[in-house]
């Protein structure tokens, strides 16, 4: 049974370091996107330096280190799913050393008040999913340490916001009106893919996760609206989002 799954009383068979040996630490601060816009945008903006890959039989992915406002920040574009984030966050680890990371990404809205294109801060993440159940303890919910710190920092910036759980699943295509209603009932603002998974990595490793989405389309309704995802509009979101990230990062390390 998948609530049986977590062992912190014996070691891993296999570590990061036994593909890639031990690395010296490259920076502090790390950004994560899973949109190639993104990725492709910035390399054209910023004078970029790739400083390890994360390897992959289907494809390697690169790890960049670009300067803002005089502080070195890396970033790299993650596999999508808990599993695949949460893997890269552990050979992102061992690659460039970095203790903090500032994670952006998509979500779908189960409530209507949520608008397309705004910024989400998950607080709790409905643990729908297999990965972190191998990092942390079982539990329905995996609490997003630093909420509150991300709300503080978009406040900051002036960047509107709302606060509210999250439902973590792999399970794109079985995302039930019954599960999505109950959950909305809950407090879940939003349906996304890897917020448990990431953070029960980082809790595992004592590092820092700073978490936020984009409202893209909504599930709350008899007929799911697409709104903007995977358009210009959600492209255009995504790109602010990094310059978002890059003013974080100045005031996390």
């Amino acid at each position: 049974m998948i609530d049986h799954a977590f062992d912190d009383k014996t070691p891993p068979v296999i570590t990061p370091e036994l593909f890639y040996g031990e690395r010296k630490k490259v920076c502090d601060i790390c950004i994560v996107t899973f949109s190639v816009h993104v990725m492709e945008e910035i390399m054209k903006r910023f004078a970029c330096s790739k400083v390890a890959e994360i390897g992959s039989v289907n494809g390697n992915r690169p790890v960049y280190v670009l300067e803002y406002k005089g502080k070195k920040i890396a970033f790299y574009m993650t596999m999508i799913s808990s599993a695949g984030t949460g893997n890269c966050l552990e050979e992102a680890r061992c690659l460039i050393g970095a203790r903090h990371y500032i994670i952006f990404g998509s979500c779908g809205a189960l409530d209507r008040e949520v608008g397309e294109g705004r910024i989400v801060v998950p607080t709790w993440a409905y643990r729908d999913e297999g990965f972190s159940y191998h990092y942390v303890p079982p539990a329905e919910y995996i609490r997003m340490r630093n909420a509150d710190r991300v709300a503080e920092l978009l406040g900051e910036l002036r960047v509107p916001y709302v606060k509210g759980r999250t439902w973590s699943t792999d399970a794109l295509y079985r995302e039930t009106r019954g599960k999505a209603e109950r959950l909305k009932q809950e407090g879940c603002v939003a349906v996304e893919m890897e917020c448990a998974g990431a953070q029960a990595v980082c809790d595992f490793h004592g590092m820092e996760l700073y978490y936020f989405l984009i409202s893209g389309d909504l599930l709350d309704g008899e007929e799911w609206d697409a709104r903007i995802l995977g358009n210009e509009q959600e492209m255009d979101s995504q790109v602010r989002s990094f310059y978002i990230a890059l003013e974080m990062a100045l005031q996390l390390t």
